[in-house]
C-alpha cells in the first residue's frame, strides 16, 4: 500500500519517505509521508490477526535464511551525481543493514547488481507512476521473499525530493512486480544528503517492507504502531530531541529507533515488539 507525502492522498500500495530538499526544517528532517489511514489499518490488521503466522511457534532452533537484495541502480548519468553509485558504496549499505537487523536475527545478502541509464526512471520514478511501472516490470528479480531495492533521484514529478518509499508484506503475493524498496541514491552509505547518508533510509524502508508501521503512527490517542513496547507519540522526531515526549504520561518518545524520522546518527535500535511483529509479518506473508 503506498502512502503519499501529502496528508490528503491515500494510495494504494506503499509508505513515502518524505522530501530533503525543502526549505523548512520540518520537511529537510522528515523521512516519511503520511500515515495510512485509520480504515486502511484497520482492514489491514483485521487480515493479519485472522492469518498470523507465529514465528517463534517454529522454536528457538528456526534460523531465518538471509534475506537475497537485488540492487537496481537507476542513473541519469555515470558521473557519481548522476547516480552512479559504486559497488563499495553497496556493499557497505549491505553491512549496515546487517548491523541494524542484527537483533531481530535477521540478516541480507547481496545477491546482484543491475545497473540501467535512463533518465525517465531516475528523475521521475513514485508510486504509480508509469516511470515507476516501467522500472519495476523490467527489473525486480526473486519471489516475495527477496528484497529488491531501486536506487533513484526523485527529481521531478509526485515524488520530487523525497528519500524514499516502500512495499508493505501484506501486498506482496497480489502485487509482486511493485514488491520492494526506492530510495534515494544519495541516502546510501557516504552518500551527499546531509544528517541521510548513513544507510538508515534503507533500514527504515525495510522496515516497512518487513511489515513495521511508524513509531508515531495514530499519534497519541490513535492505536498506534500495534506494537507495545514503543510509547504513543504525538509527532515524528526532528533531528535527535533526547528527552522528547510528545504524548506525555505514556514514556519518552522513541527516538532513536529505525522507525522514527530522526536524524541517521541518532538510530539505533527495534524493539523486542517490532522484532515479534516483523518476524511474524515475513512468516504470514513473505513464506519465511
Amino acid at each position: 500500500m503506498f502512502f503519499s507525502f501529502a496528508a490528503s492522498l491515500l494510495l494504494a500500495s506503499s509508505v513515502i519517505a518524505g522530501p530533503v530538499n525543502s526549505a523548512t526544517p520540518r520537511q529537510i528532517i522528515a523521512r516519511c509521508g503520511s500515515e495510512p489511514s485509520a480504515e486502511k489499518v484497520a482492514a489491514a490488521e483485521k487480515s493479519f490477526t485472522a492469518n498470523r503466522v507465529s514465528a517463534a511457534a517454529r522454536g528457538a532452533s528456526y534460523k531465518m535464511a538471509p534475506i537475497n537484495v537485488y540492487f537496481h541502480v537507476i542513473q541519469k548519468s555515470d558521473a557519481p551525481e548522476g547516480g552512479n553509485v559504486p559497488d563499495s558504496q553497496l556493499k557497505e549499505q549491505i553491512d549496515i543493514m546487517n548491523k541494524d537487523y542484527s537483533s531481530a536475527g535477521i540478516s541480507f545478502a547481496l545477491a546482484n547488481t543491475t545497473r540501467t541509464t535512463n533518465e525517465k526512471w531516475f528523475s521521475r520514478a513514485s508510486p504509480n507512476a508509469a516511470e515507476q511501472t516501467e522500472m519495476k516490470e523490467a527489473l525486480r528479480q526473486g519471489d516475495e521473499k527477496d528484497l529488491n531495492v531501486y536506487t533513484v533521484g526523485f527529481e521531478e514529478g509526485d515524488a520530487k525530493g523525497l528519500l524514499g518509499y516502500a512495499t508493505f508484506p501484506s501486498d506482496a503475493k497480489t502485487e509482486l512486480k511493485d514488491d520492494g524498496v526506492v530510495i534515494l541514491f544519495s541516502t546510501l552509505p557516504g552518500g551527499a544528503t546531509e544528517n541521510f547518508n548513513k544507510g538508515r533510509t534503507l533500514t527504515h524502508e525495510a522496515g516497512h517492507w518487513t511489515g513495521l508501521y511508524h513509531t508515531f503512527q495514530g499519534g497519541c490517542n490513535g492505536e498506534g504502531d500495534q506494537v507495545e513496547d514503543t510509547p504513543p507519540e504525538g509527532e515524528p522526531a526532528s533531528g535527535c530531541p533526547k528527552g522528547a515526549d510528545t504524548c506525555p504520561k505514556d514514556g519518552l518518545d522513541s527516538i532513536t529507533n529505525y522507525m522514527n524520522y530522526s536524524y541517521d546518527s541518532c538510530m539505533d535500535q527495534f524493539t523486542e515488539g517490532q522484532v515479534t511483529r516483523l518476524k511474524d509479518q515475513l512468516a504470514t506473508y513473505r513464506n519465511m
